[in-house]
């Protein structure tokens, strides 16, 4: 999973101004309810896989996987219609994400646990450090972290494609417990996390230029997008640590 492209500003363009503009708060509870909406939707396939029910976990899971990227790839072009996209984005991505925290908690007890503590203990920390500007927003610094995460984008889909022609070295790569592949791993982790950068500076200058309301849901689903993504390269990482030690 990689970062979105709904942190560019271009939104913005052409946008009116109206007397229920975007704020902080609206967003924060935009963002607090497709959680839940994430969270509802995990426990069906958690509790699928936990039951024994493995097909129709994997077919929820794949659903769920796709889903939800077509969603967030109509959203970035349909910033007007982001409610709708981004409710359904947190449906579909949450049968995905309850199929994968369950195989992997299944195979190393407690990992979900440790997954979800350090993704929210690293979003906060990154806000903390946008919020007293010690990081910034820069031009520099948005184009280091945009191109770092397209390359990223275009490993994953390389890997993907080269496995269906049976060549699966760059995918080991990617995913060996080797020192190596937990390094890339944690790195991708961290380009991850600075993705939250782009996001909270998106909503910043949306609030700051009186941005319709409709985009609170888009600034919300923004911020899922990232912190799904960190999610899942958190919980990469802790599995391939622990796989190192059994």
């Amino acid at each position: 999973m990689t970062s979105n492209p709904m942190t560019n500003t271009r939104v913005y363009e052409g946008c009116v101004i109206t007397d229920a503009p975007m704020t902080v708060a609206g967003t924060v509870n935009k963002s607090i309810a497709l959680l839940a909406i994430v969270v509802l939707t995990a426990c069906v396939t958690w509790f699928l896989a936990y039951a024994g029910f493995g097909d129709k976990t994997y077919a929820l899971m794949i659903t769920g996987c796709i889903g939800g990227f077509v969603l967030a790839l109509i959203a970035a072009f349909k910033p007007q219609h982001s409610k709708p996209l981004s409710i359904g984005y947190a449906a579909f991505e949450g049968l995905a994400l309850g199929g994968i925290s369950a195989v992997m908690n299944i195979m190393y007890p407690g990992i979900v646990v440790q997954a979800v503590f350090a993704t929210f203990c690293s979003m906060f920390v990154v806000l903390l450090l946008f919020k007293a500007r010690i990081i910034r927003a820069t031009e520099g610094f948005r184009s280091t972290i945009i191109g770092a995460t397209i390359t990223i984008a275009i490993a994953y889909g390389l890997s993907l494609i080269l496995n269906l022609f049976h060549i699966p070295a760059l995918s080991n790569a990617i995913n060996s417990n080797s020192l190596l592949g937990i390094g890339l791993t944690a790195v991708i982790a961290i380009i991850a996390c600075l993705n939250f950068i782009l996001d909270f500076d998106f909503i910043e200058r949306g609030v700051e230029q009186g941005a319709p309301k409709y985009l609170e849901w888009y600034g919300a689903l923004s911020m899922l997008v990232t912190l799904i993504w960190l999610y899942i390269e958190i919980l990469r990482l802790l599995a391939k640590l622990n796989s190192r030690r059994s």
